[in-house]
Formats: structure tokens, sequence, C-alpha cells
């Protein structure tokens, strides 16, 4: 009996080393290394894939051509892709559990029904998927439902039906015969990735792998998963809203830092094209402690709505709470305007919600998170026909932004009359709009202007 190879393998990374180590040497991580078992013979038995013998050549020499493109037949994950899914690309598409990933992907797979889609799913049999399907409603007659892990057999099945989209449901599901490791290892995920990643880059077919998180957020698996795909697209939100987010974390072939946005309802996740409409709520009256930020999402411009509630401590101690905005730079904030604007909050509870579930960075939303809080501070209502966009300095100033005219042009479009901006934005002088553009240059005029 053959005596049974081991390795070990660094969690975060994937290194591979022939001992136990404390400190990963390749990532530094400490106590990440584990113990798998790890058995590769020199003859692969993977069909349907060809090793291509390529030589090096002249970089003039290479004839450069726009990358072909599928069209999803869905605006936002259009969008998160740069336009489309690409020919031979490689897409991870990870998110929490239930959050909507292998219906959005099935969505997909029923939506092309002038396309062949093989759908392989290891976590469901065929007639829960064809119940899934018949929920969403519609099914694609060249559909194809594959219930296997062994990734062996599902190369067969590709090279028997050759499909034109392949869907992975998931990646770490999947187990390779060349080694005797559990599925969901670092060994197997890693090595059946760089099978897929072969497959679509020789076949020239775009793969989908839905990936599964940990606790911490991050996507399961060795990291060099992340840097072996194409596209890495992250789907967030949270079960008690019914909107989720689709970002883009990794693109080689469009822009990174884009933003999707669904709605789950009964029959699956449907395409919220104007996000602004539904982060602002219709019915807001004259409540203080709410104001108005524009943001960007990648290249989009969204409205959102900033609640604040400020009280006076009970226990002594001062609460500081946030959803959706760092608790952090909501402390620095709170300083500055102590500081600078001479507002007493620190024997004060400050509450900072982000309506919609939306968790924003940009550093544009400063301005109306200091307005929300003065608003109710003081109990006076902001209009709600005014938005405001502009980062705050730690000296009071208020900074520009960029692309503070795509903001402005969704600002008008969704009807507000003003927008306060930095006076230090450029890039102003040949717009023609109707909104009013009001520009400070620190707090103090912020104040004047908002509350006189």
């Amino acid at each position: 009996m053959a005596k049974l190879k081991k390795a070990f393998f660094c969690k975060n990374c994937g290194h591979e080393a022939p001992k136990w180590l404390g400190k990963c040497p390749s990532c530094g991580e400490w106590n990440s290394f584990i113990e798998e078992i790890v058995s590769k013979p020199e003859d692969s038995k993977i069909v349907g894939l060809k090793k291509e013998n390529r030589s090096p050549i002249l970089v003039q020499s290479i004839q450069s051509s726009s990358e072909e493109r599928i069209d999803m037949l869905d605006a936002e994950l259009n969008r998160v892709l740069g336009g489309g899914l690409v020919l031979g690309s490689l897409t991870l598409f990870g998110g929490e559990p239930g959050i909507g990933k292998s219906t959005l992907m099935l969505q997909v797979a029923l939506k092309h029904k002038s396309l062949k889609v093989l759908y392989v799913s290891g976590e469901e049999s065929e007639q829960q998927i064809k119940m899934r399907a018949e929920r969403i409603g519609g099914l694609n007659p060249n559909c194809y439902i594959l219930a296997e892990t062994d990734i062996d057999s599902i190369f067969a099945h590709v090279q028997q039906l050759d499909p034109e989209i392949v869907i992975i449901d998931s990646i770490q599901t999947l187990s390779t015969s060349l080694l005797d490791s559990a599925p969901g290892s670092i060994s197997q995920t890693r090595e059946c990735a760089a099978l897929l990643m072969r497959y679509a880059k020789t076949s020239n077919t775009p793969v989908v792998l839905i990936g599964h998180i940990t606790k911490d957020g991050n996507l399961a698996g060795p990291k060099v998963l992340e840097h072996m795909v194409d596209t890495v697209l992250q789907f967030e939100g949270d079960r008690n809203f019914i909107y989720r987010l689709l970002r883009t974390i990794k693109n080689r072939f469009g822009a990174s830092n884009e933003l999707g946005v669904y709605e789950m309802v009964q029959e699956g996740l449907k395409e919220v094209a104007n996000p602004s409409k539904v982060l602002i709520s219709e019915n807001r009256g004259e409540l203080s402690g709410v104001s108005i930020a524009v943001v960007t999402e990648g290249i989009r411009p969204v409205l959102i709505e900033v609640q604040a509630l400020v009280s006076t401590a009970v226990y002594g101690t001062p609460q500081r709470s946030s959803t959706g905005f760092d608790l952090r730079r909501l402390n620095m904030l709170l300083a500055v305007l102590e500081k600078r604007a001479g507002f007493r909050l620190g024997a004060k509870d400050v509450f900072l919600n982000l309506a919609g579930g939306l968790k924003v960075d940009d550093p544009s939303i400063d301005l109306a998170v200091i307005a929300a809080i003065l608003s109710s501070n003081q109990d006076i209502a902001l209009s709600p026909l005014t938005c405001m966009s502009a980062e705050v300095g730690l000296s009071g100033e208020i900074r520009p932004v960029s692309r503070i005219e795509q903001r402005i042009l969704e600002a008008e479009k969704l009807g507000f009359e003003s927008i306060i901006i930095s006076s230090f934005n450029k890039g102003l002088a040949k717009y023609n709009g109707k909104i009013e553009i009001i520009k400070v240059k620190n707090i103090e005029e912020t104040l004047r202007f908002l509350f006189g």
C-alpha cells in the first residue's frame, strides 16, 4: 500500500510547506497552517483540457482587439461586470449564506434562451433547482442542470455538451481525484479553480464560480483564489432588508468598486434602476436629524438619507453608535464639531443610521453627517429639497470631492432645489442647470446657511 503524502497549507494564502510552521513565510500570518492529505499522480485524468505550447512574442506584434462580451440581460449585473461577461473569463461570485447568490445566477441561466448554459450544483439536487426555477418563472430550453461534485465527471459532461456559459455552485463543493483531501480544503479549492481557469482560457468559455465566505466576511479558501480569477463580485445585504447590493471587488476588464442594487421579491431578485429613490423616504416632513447626501459608488452617483439622533446621556458615559458608517470617522467628526464649531457633544449620546442598509465609505458623506447631527441637537429640521456632498477636514474646512458634476446632475434629476458643495471644487464654470449650487469654505458658513 502506497504511503500517504501529507503537506501543510496556509489558510490565508495557500502557501505549501512540508512541516507545520508558526508563521507563514509568504503572507506573514500566524497559526494559519493546516495539514492535508495530498496525492498527485503524474498523468492527469481530466479530459477536455489541452496543453498549449506558447513562445514569447514581441509586444509590437500583438494584435489588439476589444473583448467580446455576453449581454447578461440584467442591467445591474452588466454594470458591475463592466458591460457584460467577457468570453473566456473566470468570475468569482461571493456572498453570505441565503443572500441570493444561487437565485441570481439561476435567473441569469434561465434568461439566456439563445445560449447553451450549464448550471452545475454541488449543494442542491435537480428537483430543488427545478422548484426554484418554477418560482422564479420561465424555464429555459437551453439550460442544463448537473448535480455533481467530482470535477472529472463535470469535464466529461462539458466536453460532450460544449456549453457557452458554465456556472459552478459552488467551488468549495468540488473535488478532484488528483488529490486525496476533502472537498472544500485549500488544496482542493485551489486545484479545481486552476483546472476551471485553464478550461475557460483554452475553450474561450466564460465560467462563473459561486463561493462561500467566512465568518469574517472574506471569501473562503486560499487568498490565491481571488488572484487567479479575472473578476470578483461580492453580494451584500441584510436579511432584515429587502435590498441587496452587488459590488465589484476586482475586475480585469472594467472599473472596480461598481455597485448594482437588487430588490428581493417572491419571484426572485428584481433590478433597481434608480436606487436614489429607494434610499430616500418620501414622508420625511419636518423631522429633525435627517439630511440627504450625494455619494458615489464606483462611477454611479447615489443619494442616500442620513439619520441622526442626539440625546442627553442618561448613564453618564455617552454612547456612540453607527450603522452603515465608520464609527471611528464619526468620532472624528464629533471632535471637529466640538473643537472648531463650539458644540458641546461630549456628554450626549449620538446615534447615526444610513437608510436602506447601505454601507458607505465615500468621504463626501461627511457634511451630511454633520448636518444631521446638528439638526437633531438643535431640533431644527433641514430643508427636504437640499442635499450636500463634501468632505470635512480636521481643521473644519470643507474639502472638494470627485465627480461633482455627476452628483449635481443626479440631485437635479430627483427634484432637489439646492446642493451644498465645497467652494474649492473646480470645473463648474460651464454648468447651467436649474439647481442652486451653494459653495462653502468651512463649517461656520455651512451652519449659517442651514440654521441662520
